[in-house]
């Protein structure tokens, strides 16, 4: 009997969930091996890049081609120590973080690039910049971060206003040449309840209409000082907040950023979110990551689009997954790590999945971006908990799958997904229908802009059904 078939769609969750994966404080960690260790992929992945090309010693990292025994602060180089963008004018997008995006996107999830920019580049570099986003589709730019800071070298080497004026250039440009690209600032915004006004907010009131997406930063615990130093008691490279202060400044935040946008909401994110277990020991760490993400939904907060967990391994404390100081690839994992997988599989944090019409096949699967994507949805009756569950193609097909609340990739050259671990942490207890959920990412990561819509929509035309093998006992008993 010809099995039925359903189109279903994958649209927002109330609150989407983002994973910081590498950074100055760590390496980036491949997307498969996040997918098994948290079951179910992100709205976006953040990565933390750098460009000034302008500067001596690039583009290698600054920590590298300026090491110096003076050194005592993170920031301390002649220009910011994160990976340096190798894109840009005479640039490679074979090279990072382009691999990276890639890799991002054909497992099911956007972009969202952090990128720090020296002011003084001229608009030939950041058309560039734009035109290398350009094939990436519905992604995340934030530009300049912190801007209200001063570590960062864009803040040492220009002036406030310089920082918002630029921020505001950058956006004019993408808009024009990268119009799939969502323009992200982040700013201090509220950091003392007692005020009205946010921090700087004579130069970079300009920066909140701009934007597509408003941010602030907010650590409820971070030692700054790291790796330089020890975080102890009465040290002054160190903070810790309460998590009711955090979730009320955020608050604050937008509703001052709204304010200066003539009342019209935007989509309000915390671009950078932990608490550094340097500063509270692990197990208050999760302790009070799950405090705020419970203040999210059961103040209902529909205000709060997303957050952004910084990050999945860190050389520090600030990890689901700590470093090994004796192999970068291996990561021990941190108290945090089974409290974030319970609030990301909550569904209040979970992208909405509907369940549409039945279609036949051949069909033409629409990847719009993690929150908006056209799949297909195919019924399957389990008499009991199953011993084999698999599926088996014959093509060269790049999706990624869901049953029972887990999620699998399948690349372009697997041919069968083995589906057991859905049932290792959540058994069936008894015979139950569930549906096998198949969506169809871009195989390279990359939209065709040859496409009427290929700037904002990928397409995959899927012409036949996995064989799917389901046994509840063992072959031989």
């Amino acid at each position: 009997m010809e099995e039925k078939i359903y189109r279903i769609h994958m649209g927002k969750a109330k609150c989407a969930v983002d994973l910081g994966d590498g950074s100055e404080r760590g390496e980036y960690v491949n997307q498969d091996y996040i997918l098994h260790k948290l079951g179910r992929p992100h709205r976006s992945i953040s990565l933390m890049y750098c460009y000034y090309p302008l500067d001596k010693g690039w583009p290698g990292r600054a920590s590298e081609v300026h090491a110096s025994p003076d050194v005592s602060f993170a920031w301390d180089y002649p220009y910011d120590d994160y990976f340096t963008y190798k894109g840009g004018i005479g640039g490679n997008t074979e090279d990072e973080p382009f691999c990276y995006m890639r890799d991002i996107r054909a497992h099911g999830q956007d972009v969202n690039l952090t990128l720090t920019i020296d002011p003084h580049v001229s608009d030939d570099h950041l058309i560039r910049i734009a035109e290398d986003l350009k094939p990436y589709g519905r992604m995340f730019l934030r530009i300049n971060h912190e801007a209200t800071g001063n570590w960062f070298s864009f803040n040492k080497r220009c002036s406030y206003q310089e920082v918002a004026d630029f921020f505001v250039r950058f956006c004019n440009i993408l808009s024009k040449h990268a119009p799939n690209v969502s323009k992200v600032v982040c700013i201090g915004g509220i950091e003392d309840l007692s005020k009205t006004e946010m921090e700087k907010e004579k130069e970079f009131a300009q920066t909140i209409p701009a934007a597509d997406v408003w941010s602030v930063d907010k650590y409820m615990a971070l030692h700054w000082g790291w790796p330089y130093d020890v975080a102890e008691r009465g040290g002054t490279s160190h903070k810790r907040d309460t998590v009711k202060n955090t979730f009320d400044m955020t608050k604050a935040s937008f509703e001052r950023f709204k304010f200066l946008n003539n009342g019209k909401a935007k989509p309000m994110t915390m671009a950078e979110f932990n608490a550094d277990g340097d500063v509270t020991g692990p197990y208050e760490q999760a302790e009070m990551v799950k405090e705020f993400c419970d203040m999210i939904k059961n103040e209902k907060a529909e205000w709060f689009t997303g957050f952004t967990f910084y990050q999945f391994r860190d050389r520090g404390r600030l990890g689901l997954e700590i470093e090994d100081p004796n192999y970068q690839d291996c990561g021990i994992e941190q108290p945090v790590m089974k409290t974030y997988k319970e609030i990301i599989h909550d569904e209040w944090f979970m992208p909405e999945i509907k369940q549409e019409e039945e279609i036949k096949l051949p069909v033409k699967l629409r990847w719009g971006g993690s929150e908006d994507a056209e799949g297909i949805a195919i019924p399957i009756h389990f008499e009991k908990n199953p011993v084999f569950c698999e599926v088996t193609f014959d093509d060269d097909s790049n999706l990624m799958l869901e049953i029972n609340g887990k999620w699998f990739y399948k690349s372009p050259k697997t041919k069968t997904v083995d589906l057991m671990s859905a049932f290792f942490e959540k058994p069936l207890n008894d015979k139950c229908d569930l549906t096998l959920k198949i969506f169809a990412p871009p195989a390279n990561g990359l939209n065709d802009l040859s496409e009427e819509d290929g700037l904002f929509n990928s397409y995959t035309t899927l012409v036949k059904l996995p064989d799917i093998r389901v046994r509840f006992e063992p072959v031989e008993i």
